[in-house]
């Protein structure tokens, strides 16, 4: 069974990435984690989100649990929007292997590892497949947008590896794409005729090859290369040798109206040598590479901008039995980066948003209660600290600044924030109260803009506030001098060690008096929600004087 496996193109993926090689901390690590702290700095506050029920409820607020249990339901507006922002917030890039050695398999060694995997360690080739599949297709999402690149092409061959680009396509209707799937020769075998009715259950056509269109780039904006993987030699026969020059020609062809699609490879470039690579330097240049369980030796002559590695399941036997020193992968994702992302115009960088439209009788009278039903909607979409606001004030000579901090309470008085009195922001606040709060909540394609003016909470609400909070915020926010200088970070943990040893018996820790919060009395709002082509839909409330009354006024703005 298994040499009849590996003559189909046998492949195997990464598990328990926590037992391979760790990586150095390189210059993007480095920045990436320089960014977090910065981030993390500029936030005023630790504590878990409040849920939506909290957050309405008259202040004093009482202590918040949170909401990474969340799951969406189908009534999640994030369905309706990025299918690809549930890998937002996983992003491989952050772990990429730039300047770093990196494992390399030859086809000896990649097909005993699936041997070991298939045998003595109980996966089955159905298994490998699916995470193989849903690997590429977290590859492709994180790089090429559905809102860019929605009609792709699934070239798949007979063996495990078109199997590989079956799934794939699967996963890609998932995620809001319009694959297309060219299989000209079946494999007619239960496990690739179950993938086949899966894909015609979604409607997902299948094309012949003389269905396809003499350039491909008419119909297509990207390309799924599946048809040969790690374990296929000699030279490619008909009809895959000519599918293979098609796609070559697409780098040659004198049809330049329409974008180049770009090409993605399943673990190795169709026509490739698994060791030596492009032997004639005439054959596939994918622009990706997702190579599965660690890349090929034929990897190294990989020169396209997007190296990937896909799945995570090989077990510390094997990682250690080949010395695998390869990328560790984020949070829950399937993929990684190998190696520097691509240097990147940031004049290109666009995002052209799809959301439904935002009109005049869809919103609520009061743009608190629309304000909360947009709330609501964002963390049902699982969206990280829905309650983080750009907070920005300006001095007495009119000079800005901006921060973010986490809202801690909305009603119909206002919009609650705690932080230190002695803060730059503070200073700010006793010379102009007028400020502005600004919520984005990017994989929703919305912005909520609140002006208005600020005034201190009681200390009753911000001692009850204070005394929900967890004791080691208790204890920061007493030893944090906020927006003062120090001359390092062990003044910091000096101090908090300090505290943490006074108040060990468990003692209520006392709120300092320079610390509480501040309530933002709106007296204007703009909903704002992404539109294509940068028609943005912009809705405003404002108060308007009618008959000695202020009612809300609603208006649309140009975008």
């Amino acid at each position: 069974m298994l040499s009849n496996l590996k003559r189909c193109g046998m492949r195997s993926l990464l598990f328990h990435s926590s037992l391979l090689c760790p990586p150095t901390l390189t210059a993007a690590t480095a920045a990436t984690a320089a960014a977090a702290t910065a981030t993390a700095a500029a936030v005023d506050s630790a504590v878990s989100i409040l849920p939506p029920n909290i957050l309405r409820r008259p202040l004093p607020l009482l202590p918040a649990s949170s909401f990474r249990g969340l799951k969406r339901g189908p009534a999640s507006p994030i369905a309706a929007f990025s299918p690809s922002s549930s890998f937002l917030r996983l992003s491989s890039s952050a772990s990429s292997m730039a300047d770093q050695a990196v494992s390399y398999l030859s086809q000896r060694e990649a097909a005993e590892v699936d041997e070991i995997l298939m045998g003595p360690l109980g996966f089955s080739v159905d298994q490998l497949m699916e995470l193989a599949g849903l690997s590429v297709a977290t590859a492709i999402a994180e790089v090429y947008k559905s809102s860019e690149y929605s009609r792709i092409l699934a070239i798949c061959g007979p063996g495990n590896n078109g199997g590989d680009g079956l799934v794939a396509a699967r996963h890609l209707h998932h995620f809001g794409y319009q694959p297309f799937i060219c299989y000209p020769k079946r494999t007619p075998k239960t496990l690739y005729n179950g993938l086949v009715t899966q894909l015609e259950s979604l409607s997902i056509p299948f094309l012949s090859i003389n269905d396809l269109p003499q350039h491909l780039a008419e119909k297509f904006d990207l390309i799924v290369d599946a048809m040969f993987g790690f374990s296929f030699n000699g030279q490619p026969r008909p009809p895959f040798d000519d599918l293979i020059q098609r796609l070559v020609s697409l780098r040659h062809d004198d049809y330049v109206s329409k974008r180049s699609p770009p090409i993605v490879s399943i673990d190795i470039p169709s026509g490739w040598h698994v060791e030596e690579g492009d032997i004639t330097g005439e054959g596939l240049k994918p622009d990706m590479l997702v190579s599965l369980t660690a890349p090929k030796l034929c990897a190294k002559k990989f020169v396209g901008p997007h190296h990937f590695l896909g799945g995570r399941f090989v077990p510390p036997s094997i990682s250690s039995k080949y010395k695998f020193c390869l990328p560790k992968y984020p949070g829950t994702s399937m993929c990684v980066r190998i190696g520097k992302p691509p240097s990147v115009d940031i004049a290109s960088l666009r995002e052209n948003y799809i959301s439904p439209e935002l009109l005049e009788d869809q919103v609520v009278p009061d743009p608190v209660d629309q304000f909360l039903k947009w709330f609501d909607e964002a963390v049902a979409a699982g969206l990280r600290e829905p309650n983080a606001m750009t907070l920005s004030t300006c001095d007495r000579e009119g000079k800005p600044s901006s921060r973010v901090v986490l809202l801690k309470g909305a009603d119909k008085h206002g919009f609650v924030w705690y932080t230190n009195y002695e803060s730059r922001k503070a200073h700010e606040l006793s010379e102009n109260p007028h400020a502005s709060l600004l919520f984005y909540w990017n994989q929703l394609n919305r912005q909520v803009r609140v002006e208005g003016t600020v005034e201190k909470v009681s200390r009753e609400e911000s001692e009850q506030y204070f005394h929900s909070r967890p004791r080691g915020s208790q204890l920061g926010a007493i030893v944090s001098k906020q927006s003062t200088v120090i001359i390092g970070r062990h003044v910091l943990a000096d101090a908090y060690k300090e505290l943490e040893e006074r108040y060990a018996d468990g003692s209520m820790i006392p709120m300092p008096e320079f610390w509480g919060g501040y309530r933002l009395k709106p007296t204007r709002f703009e909903f704002w929600q992404g539109q294509p082509s940068r028609l943005h839909d912009r809705l405003q409330y404002s108060l308007r004087a009618v008959n000695g009354n202020e009612l809300w006024h609603i208006e649309r703005l140009s975008p």
